[in-house]
């Protein structure tokens, strides 16, 4: 399993879900929901929800895509049960205390890809 706002889709976020599928046979990815973005953020994303959503379906690279939950960040995780969490370099909303509070689950931080491009917030 794997969370984000990927707004804007890009080779970084490719990388990212190619690298968390070989730590399982199924992936789902999490799309962050607009006003969690804005809350996080302070502004809204570029594209949607359900346009950012609709993008990454289109890859075809995961076997589930969702989108987050408006009250409970952990909501899914606690619903998918899945056996390992994906985390991105620089990802840090909602991660503290992640394998505290889902102790049966393995936390993997994944490496980054070309970060000084393929960053969401240099792209825009």
């Amino acid at each position: 399993m794997v969370f984000g706002t990927f707004d804007v889709l890009h080779p970084g976020h490719l990388d990212f879900f190619k690298q968390a599928k070989k730590f399982g046979d199924y992936l789902i990815i999490v799309v962050a929901r607009d006003k969690t973005v804005k809350k996080i953020k302070g502004k809204l994303p570029t594209l949607d929800e359900k346009q950012r959503l609709a993008v990454i379906r289109k890859q075809g690279i995961a076997d589930k895509v969702i989108l987050g939950h408006l009250k409970d960040p952990y909501f899914f995780v606690k619903k998918e049960k899945p056996d390992v969490i994906c985390l991105g370099y620089d990802q840090i909303s909602f991660t503290a205390g992640l394998s505290r509070k889902f102790s049966k689950i393995k936390i993997i931080r994944l490496k980054s890809y070309k970060p000084e491009i393929y960053k969401s917030s240099k792209l825009k």
